[in-house]
């Protein structure tokens, strides 16, 4: 069996991902076999593995890092929330049910089986895997049945490292209650812990240090401030899109509505690291900015909700003025269904409305079936005539007039539509924006010379400057000894 660490958190959103990322490329770079894994993810931000089938974005970056295919038991169990209160339910790589909070929680202890089970096939095959938690496992009322945090790590006797946030306040009493209110068995399984996202002069928290150890014993494995180069890596969770600071004086303003129930934003961050594009994430109760050049319609895993709110907001109104204005449309996956007539669920798959009108900008209609599509493809842009590359995760068929003049074709068959004066355009093909050669030539019809350097590659840039980073800041000994040939 590999060696293994598990980072878990203080609270949520404390830079686990990142960290897990930043040490998955430095072993990588020590020439270690190093794999990934999160037992339980929480995102509609989902990838396609090399093997065919979800696991959450974060997963599938630090499958890069690690610089090894991503695998569906990379992370074995994907909830996918669709309302406020329930959740689809991905288990290796394929829709395995639908429950509310409640019901999962009863669930739980039967996934654990397929948890372990991936953990074991990752452990055969690597010298070390590195686990991501999810949440806190200060959260006792969820201990029972816990899949996430500390009940894999007992029942898979994986060492634990504590990571607490400091830019948000209150890290010492985050850390320390952490250790309070553990039980004796849990609090046995923390070796240390990181602080992360500092800012300023480190050594005005020595005095903070040592109060930690002196409520907790454990040590300290490093500050870690704020990482540059994470900024240029793609973000897991939709929580960072309330923070994105909105660039001035770009030449391109590209507007995209913050849906409920956004998929898979990441499709946007090539656009947002161009230097002459202003990436505007659109809030509720904000109106579509007037200025804008281009509107994109990101994914959806709720797509007739998604689209009652995108009307309760207004935002129809606006994206139709936008269109008369001259403004162009890209609508992705569930963003492409919204651009058409109607969308129907005969099924109720989504929910209990079975039937919406759409935003009509293409003379195209969906209709929700239970078979689901996964899969990376190799496509071409019809548009542009260039290759592409990327996936689709979506349920649902599209059909209409506008289908005659597709975009893209993936592999032999045609997909999306366009409309009659080429303005508003929808396609399945999720990464679209990443193909270097497609977003230059896109950005060339604004009369916008994109940026020649290529996107993977100022990704791949990033986590080689993240490990680089870490291996400056971390505890020498506790890296090497974790590390070790």
């Amino acid at each position: 069996m590999a060696r293994s660490i598990m980072l878990q958190g203080t609270g949520s959103d404390v830079g686990k991902t990142v960290l897990v990322a930043g040490l998955c490329r430095i072993a990588a770079n020590r020439g270690l076999k190093v794999r990934p894994f999160k037992p339980q993810n929480m995102s509609n931000n989902a990838a396609v593995s090399d093997d065919g089938g979800e696991i959450g974005r974060a997963q599938w970056l630090q499958s890069w890092a690690s610089r090894t295919p991503s695998s569906v038991h990379m992370n074995p169990v994907l909830l996918k929330p669709q309302s406020e209160t329930g959740s689809q339910i991905i288990l290796q790589g394929k829709v395995w049910g639908q429950a509310k909070g409640r019901d999962y929680q009863r669930l739980k202890p039967q996934l654990m089986d397929a948890v372990l089970d991936s953990y074991a096939r990752l452990s055969a095959e690597a010298d070390i895997v590195i686990v991501e938690g999810a949440g806190s496992p200060a959260e006792i009322n969820l201990r029972a049945g816990d899949i996430a945090n500390m009940g894999f790590a007992t029942r898979a006797d994986v060492p634990v490292v504590l990571v607490g946030d400091i830019d948000r306040g209150g890290v010492i009493a985050s850390l320390v209650g952490t250790h309070a209110i553990l039980p004796p068995e849990d609090r046995a399984m923390i070796k240390g812990y990181l602080i992360n996202k500092f800012r300023g002069d480190v050594t005005l928290f020595d005095d903070g240090l040592k109060a930690i150890h002196g409520f907790t014993g454990w040590p300290c494995f490093g500050v870690v401030p704020w990482l540059k180069a994470a900024a240029r890596l793609p973000a897991e969770d939709s929580v960072v899109l309330e923070r994105l600071a909105r660039p001035e004086g770009r030449a391109l303003k590209v507007a995209v509505p913050m849906l409920s129930r956004i998929a898979n934003f990441d499709d946007l961050d090539p656009l947002k690291a161009e230097p002459e594009v202003d990436l505007v994430y659109v809030k509720p109760g904000e109106r579509m900015p007037a200025d804008a050049g281009l509107v994109v319609i990101p994914g959806s895993k709720s797509t007739i909700g998604d689209l009652m709110d995108l009307t309760a907001q207004g935002w129809d109104r606006d994206i139709r003025l936008h269109v008369k204005r001259g403004g162009r449309v890209i609508g992705i996956c569930g963003g492409y269904q919204m651009l058409g007539k109607r969308v129907r669920d005969p099924l109720g798959i989504e929910g209990g409305v079975t039937e919406t009108e759409g935003l009509g900008l293409l003379d195209v209609e969906t209709e929700m079936a239970p078979e689901k599509t996964v899969r990376n493809s190799q496509a071409w842009s019809l548009e542009h005539d260039v290759p592409l590359s990327g996936y689709e995760i979506h349920l649902g068929v599209t059909d209409g007039a506008d289908c005659a003049r597709p975009p893209v074709r993936i592999g032999n068959r045609a997909d999306g539509a366009l409309s009659p004066d080429g303005r508003v355009m929808g396609t399945y093909l999720h990464g679209l924006f990443g193909n270097d050669a497609y977003r230059r030539a896109l950005l060339s019809t604004f009369g916008i010379e994109g940026d020649r350097l290529s996107y993977r590659e100022g990704v791949d840039r990033a986590l080689d400057e993240l490990a680089a980073e870490l291996e400056s800041l971390l505890d020498k000994r506790w890296l090497d000894d974790l590390l070790a040939v």
